[in-house]
């Protein structure tokens, strides 16, 4: 969302967080499934005409249903776009060896996702993965500065750049990651680059806006921004503050 509202900042924004469910990594798809299609719910009886799932997982293993059946059946003109489509979209841009990493959750990993987008658009690529079930965790509980998140990110990366000693561009599919940036840095070689999602999707959701100008027409332009969690308030304000780079101040709501 940070990068999002940089891109584009006379829109007005909803974000809700799942934390009260969350991480989804590891949880299965009807879970997923269920919970995303909650949040998009909620989201639309806010009048938002647009939802974006922010969640690489959701994304994985919800979005296509979500798009193919739920809005069908829904016969409702609203959308719901995902993170994944738009950096697999771009990816071989940033590699010159041919090779890239995917560092995703477990539920990513395993839905295959990432292989068959980016395999859609850029058949030529070699694309190696690795989860990695214990990056979030270390980020929720604010030890992803600590000494101890050192051992798993080396252990990580280890595993991902041994399997293909080639790759030189690392994609941090998740959102939680970027926030690792500076740890992951010091463990991979400095012709590797490591790459966030946030620019990559607002940048494709500006294209996007523009080739659906009947979309863009229905989301309201007054700058505004309201945050919502499924969880405990303060503990979501001081959270998300970090991610988004500035103070916030979230509601606490209920999902059915």
């Amino acid at each position: 969302m940070k990068s999002i509202v940089e891109k584009l900042p006379s829109y007005d924004y909803i974000y809700l967080g799942d934390n009260a469910r969350a991480p989804y990594g590891n949880r299965s798809f009807d879970t997923i499934y269920r919970y995303t299609l909650q949040c998009v719910n909620w989201l639309f009886g806010q009048g938002c005409p647009l939802v974006i799932l922010a969640c690489n997982t959701a994304s994985a293993k919800a979005l296509r249903t979500i798009q193919q059946q739920d809005l069908v059946r829904m016969n409702t003109p609203n959308r719901v776009l995902g993170v994944i489509r738009p950096t697999s979209e771009v990816i071989a841009g940033f590699s010159k060896s041919g090779s890239v990493g995917v560092l995703a959750t477990q539920g990513t990993v395993q839905s295959g996702s990432y292989l068959m987008e980016i395999n859609r658009f850029a058949p030529q690529l070699r694309v190696s993965q690795e989860a990695c079930p214990m990056w979030v965790p270390l980020v929720e509980n604010n030890e992803h500065q600590q000494p101890g998140a050192d051992y798993f990110i080396k252990k990580n990366l280890e595993n991902l750049l041994s399997a293909d000693r080639s790759i030189d561009t690392i994609l941090l599919a998740c959102t939680h990651y970027p926030l690792l940036i500076d740890k992951i840095r010091q463990h991979v070689p400095e012709n590797v680059r490591v790459l966030s999602q946030g620019d990559i999707v607002a940048d494709s959701l500006a294209r996007y806006l523009d080739n659906h100008p009947e979309i863009a027409a229905r989301c309201t332009k007054n700058g505004s921004r309201s945050f919502y969690t499924t969880d405990s308030e303060e503990d979501f304000t001081n959270h998300a503050g970090i991610f988004f780079g500035a103070p916030i101040q979230a509601t606490h709501i209920d999902l059915q």
